[in-house]
């Protein structure tokens, strides 16, 4: 999974800032949080998106097991979809943000939609969790004509 081998520096849980020390996260434009899924459905979501401008930077894991979204900040407090994960991320990838200019936030990943090429600079949750919806029926649809 995406959450593997992440840069604690990077990337703390909902619940627990990043570093370790009990230091507070970074304030600013630059907190996103990230919703992992598998690379299957996250790429079913990709495309359902991307059909309606609505994707935001993406992430993939090294094994392309799992892709995940960057969101809006406060994502991961409220996140309840089954098969998914969302946990906070500091610096999302951007300039600025603790990784440097282009590297994703989490170590191990490199972007399947990258900054630079998405809509905006989050994927909106609400779009996300119907694109996600919309996926996963379509991925038991094809699998029950099998």
């Amino acid at each position: 999974m995406l959450e593997a081998g992440v840069d604690k520096s990077v990337v703390g849980t909902a619940s627990q800032p990043s570093g370790g020390t009990g230091a507070a996260a970074p304030t600013g434009d630059l907190d996103l949080d990230l919703v992992t899924v598998p690379a299957r459905q996250g790429l079913e979501a990709v495309d359902i998106l991307r059909l309606r401008d609505g994707v935001g930077p993406v992430l993939h894991d090294g094994a392309c097991d799992t892709l995940g979204f960057l969101v809006p900040p406060g994502t991961a407090a409220g996140w309840d979809l089954p098969g998914s994960a969302c946990t906070q991320t500091y610096g999302g990838g951007r300039r600025g943000g603790p990784r440097g200019a282009d590297e994703p936030p989490v170590a191990g990943t490199g972007w399947l939609v990258p900054p630079e090429g998405a809509f905006g600079a989050a994927t909106d949750p609400v779009r996300l969790r119907a694109a996600l919806g919309e996926a996963a029926r379509t991925i038991e649809a094809v699998d029950r004509c099998r």
